[in-house]
């Protein structure tokens, strides 16, 4: 009854802090350079705007 069934996956090993926090890190960074984009893109959005309705 205690057998070990060959087709198990193996336990995956607990992450340690410092690689939840790596993770962390990385995730809020991608999430901050996406903001970024959208901000710089939003701003270039308004400056052509701006500059058609000068004309």
């Amino acid at each position: 009854m205690t057998e070990k069934r060959p087709d198990a996956p193996p336990h995956p090993r607990p992450e340690t802090r410092e690689e939840r926090l790596k993770s962390a890190l990385k995730a809020n960074l991608a999430r901050r350079k996406a903001q970024a984009r959208a901000r710089a893109a939003e701003d270039q959005g308004a400056a052509d705007s701006a500059h058609e309705t000068e004309d």
